[in-house]
């Protein structure tokens, strides 16, 4: 018979997987990190503070903040088959807003400076100098998290992620400047407020409204290589990606500047059109489908690794199957929560999330990223982790259910007990049926 008893009680919620070492280094280098941002936040803020006025520094803040969460809304979305940890996010996000903005805007200035001194014009500047520090700083803090914390990128999609926020922060601090500064204090205090409004406005539908995606476009090309030498075992591949996609950033930032200087000095504005509808649209695009793409190709991760599993028995096909697609993930919600209410959803979405979980450590063992004894071992452990979460999460909702079958899969076929009271062996059929029927224990074999 199906067991109708109440929801087991939840294990507790999934953790970073990865064993972390603690030790004095670890806390003085978080210490460091954490300090250093805050001082960057402070002395951005207090330098934007007193360059505009407070007035046109708190009219820069809101309308630069506007489109912010509307950016890290769609880099959320592109996670979703594997949502990377907050802190990481954030971090890079609050190194791009505070750490590439100090840094970029000291470079700048001095550049600025030391050309006035030899007669070169400032746009120089905007061409040569900040599409090569601004990417560079930019790039810094996704990189220290490569750096730091490999296991954390686990693919392409979660370079362009990690870099694309970083970017984002960027743009923020850049726009408070250009719109309380160039926008409203400008010609506020020539022409009065309705007259700073006014540019604010513009410069508004001009820099983030037409050309909003610019930074985290650019800097999503560092975020290919960084995806790219997160999952190769090649230590040459782990070098050249980051940089061959920085040059790029670098390149594209160039190009846009290139136009948009060209159109401002020769009053030109076709130059900054022809740049935007030929150069900059069908990159974007270009990137835009990529991204997709690519999101459903690492979305489709599970089908292709956790077989593995299941020929050993701690998976069924159906398990696999509706891990597949967001779609068939959110009808396995929508069925743990029916038999098993909201105990049941939270734990299929923490084993949804773990199983995608092992199916990176699967793809990473097969690609070979274990160089070490020591990293093959932590492999091992994280595996045999994620597994028996795995099954704790299981038991909340399997079983549950009053139109199913009580059913074991032993990795080669199904034994069912039927309505008559006699259990059967059944071969799996070609197509699962999703997500029903469950693994109602753990197998008794080694998983590996």
């Amino acid at each position: 018979m199906v067991d109708h008893a109440a929801p087991a009680p939840l294990p507790p919620p999934p953790q970073e997987w990865a064993p972390r070492r603690g030790g004095w280094r670890r806390a003085l280098l978080l210490a460091a990190v954490v300090g250093g941002i805050a001082l960057c936040a402070v002395g951005i803020l207090g330098y934007l503070g007193l360059r505009i006025g407070p007035g046109a520094l708190a009219i820069g803040v809101g309308a630069a903040v506007l489109p912010v969460p509307v950016l890290v809304a769609c880099f959320l979305w592109l996670d979703r088959f594997e949502p990377e940890p907050v802190k990481y996010l954030a971090f890079c996000f609050c190194w791009g807003a505070f750490v590439s903005t100090g840094a970029s805007l000291v470079v700048n200035s001095g550049a600025s400076a030391l050309l006035g001194r030899v007669d070169l014009p400032d746009s120089l500047v905007a061409v040569l100098v900040a599409p090569f520090i601004e990417e560079l700083t930019k790039a810094l803090g996704p990189l220290l998290l490569l750096w730091r914390r490999r296991r954390e990128i686990s693919g392409i999609t979660d370079g362009i992620v990690y870099c694309g926020l970083a970017a984002t922060g960027f743009a923020m601090v850049e726009n408070i400047l250009y719109l309380g500064g160039h926008g409203y204090a400008s010609n506020a205090d020539e022409y009065g407020p309705a007259s700073g409004a006014q540019a604010v406005l513009a410069m508004w539908i001009a820099r983030i409204l037409f050309t909003g995606f610019a930074h985290p476009l650019f800097t999503a090309m560092t975020g290919v290589g960084v995806g790219l030498a997160a999952r190769t075992p090649h230590r040459w591949t782990r070098w050249t990606a980051p940089v061959a996609g920085l040059l790029v950033a670098m390149m594209l930032h160039g190009a846009w500047n290139l136009m948009a200087t060209l159109a401002a000095d020769s009053a030109e504005p076709a130059f900054l059109l022809y740049g935007y509808v030929a150069v900059m649209m069908p990159i974007f695009l270009g990137m835009v489908g990529f991204a997709l793409t690519l999101r459903s190709w690492e979305g489709r991760l599970t089908e292709r690794m956790l077989p593995y599993y299941v020929r050993s028995g701690w998976l069924s096909p159906p398990e696999v199957a509706a891990l597949s697609t967001l779609a068939r993930r959110h009808a396995g919600r929508v069925w743990a929560r029916r038999v098993a209410g909201e105990p049941g959803l939270r734990a299929m979405r923490a084993f949804q999330y773990a199983a995608v979980r092992l199916a990176l450590l699967r793809d990473g063992v097969q690609r070979g990223l274990d160089a070490t004894p020591a990293q093959a071992a932590a492999t091992a452990r994280e595996e045999s982790t994620l597994l028996t979460t795995m099954m704790a999460y299981r038991q909340v909702f399997t079983g549950r259910d009053p139109l199913a079958p009580p059913a074991r899969w032993d990795g080669a076929r199904y034994l069912i007990e039927f309505p008559d009271g006699v259990a059967r062996t059944v071969d799996p059929p070609a197509e699962p049926v999703v997500p029903l029927p469950m693994v109602p224990v753990p197998p008794p074999h080694p998983y590996r």
